[in-house]
């Protein structure tokens, strides 16, 4: 089978397609046929030696994938030959709090990830997907989508009338819109340029605020929602959290997801303890969660946007799309055919 690895030393420049033998689904496995793989930014960062420098090589990388179950082991019950599945990010979390276990034991590192043309895994590790999304389209959830509905949905207890504030319009910020709109939210987006203004106003964004034009962006969103909003969903990391403090009413919450714009630096506590506000870690989720997820998608025929497809040998310019950041959409790669 072909399958695309990072080997030697980290870097878009050490991606290569291989071939290794097809794996066998032991008791309790199933083997899945994968059509589509898609691209995160944790995926770029592994394959640079950002995420984590002490990762052994070679590495098979993305967290996300989908395809057909074309093999199943002994005492596997729910799922058949046939089942459109995706491989789910941390396969052996699935339901409650994590464990320690749980969190590191994840796709795309440091275990394989699903670009691969084949790939086992345990029973538990896979869930199916909504009949209305394309490959493509359903290669995106495993990930950004899980993630804002964590953030969300599983912790954050969204209702109708609540205000949201999403940074950007990347996966998660892009699945965070669809998702509160989805519960009857308002949304409050920040970005820095007018195509991006315009395609989240497009994808239902109430207000756009653009943070290059005003660097106190926080006190502008309050500007909007009175005293605050009621939920952020925090990609940047340190270097947006003290605006995004800024932003949230008094007892509200701020999903901390990614580091886009830094993973360390000063943070000012003083308004999450004057304020009451609750800062909750968010590592994309557990699999009773993306259950729920793929029925509320399906109910809502809630579609991902996608950027581009690339082709398994084009896997190197997908990364590099991905670094550019030029994006609106999700970039996938396909994996078969």
């Amino acid at each position: 089978m072909k399958v695309c690895v990072v080997e030697g030393t980290f870097g878009i420049e050490n991606l290569r397609v291989v071939d290794r033998a097809e794996p066998t689904p032991g008791p309790g496995q199933v083997r899945i046929a994968v059509s589509v793989a898609s691209l995160n930014y944790r995926d770029l960062l592994m394959v640079r030696g950002h995420y984590n420098p002490r990762q052994p090589l070679p590495l098979v990388p993305l967290s996300d994938g989908v395809g057909l179950i074309d093999a199943v082991g002994d005492r596997v019950d729910d799922l058949a030959v046939g089942d459109r599945v995706v491989g789910l990010f941390a396969p052996r979390w699935v339901a409650g709090e994590p464990t320690r276990d749980a969190i590191r034991y994840t796709r795309g590192g440091p275990i394989d990830g699903m670009l691969a043309q084949y790939v086992v895994s345990d029973a538990a590790g896979v869930a199916k997907v909504p009949s209305h999304l394309s490959d493509a389209e359903a290669s995106t959830l495993p990930c950004a989508a899980l993630t804002a509905w964590s953030a969300l949905v599983t912790y954050g207890g969204i209702k109708a009338g609540d205000t949201v504030l999403v940074q950007g319009s990347g996966g998660v910020a892009s699945f965070a819109l669809d998702f509160a709109l989805m519960h009857g939210a308002r949304v409050i987006a920040t970005t820095s340029c007018d195509v991006n203004a315009d395609y989240l106003r497009e994808r239902g964004a109430d207000v756009v605020v653009r943070y290059d034009k005003t660097p106190e962006w926080g006190k502008a969103v309050r500007k909007h929602c009175g005293e605050g909003v009621d939920h952020v969903v925090e990609v940047g990391g340190a270097g947006t959290l003290a605006q995004s403090l800024r932003a949230v009413r008094p007892g509200g919450t701020v999903s901390l997801i990614g580091v886009l714009a830094g993973a360390r630096g000063p943070v000012d506590l003083t308004p999450v303890l004057m304020s009451n506000v609750r800062v909750q870690g968010i590592f994309v989720g557990h699999r009773e969660g993306f259950v729920a997820m793929t029925r509320a998608i399906a109910r809502a025929c809630t579609r991902p946007r996608i950027e581009r497809v690339f082709p398994l040998d084009g896997v190197s310019a997908a990364f590099s799309m991905m670094a550019s950041a030029t994006h609106r959409g999700k970039i996938c790669v396909a994996v078969s055919g």
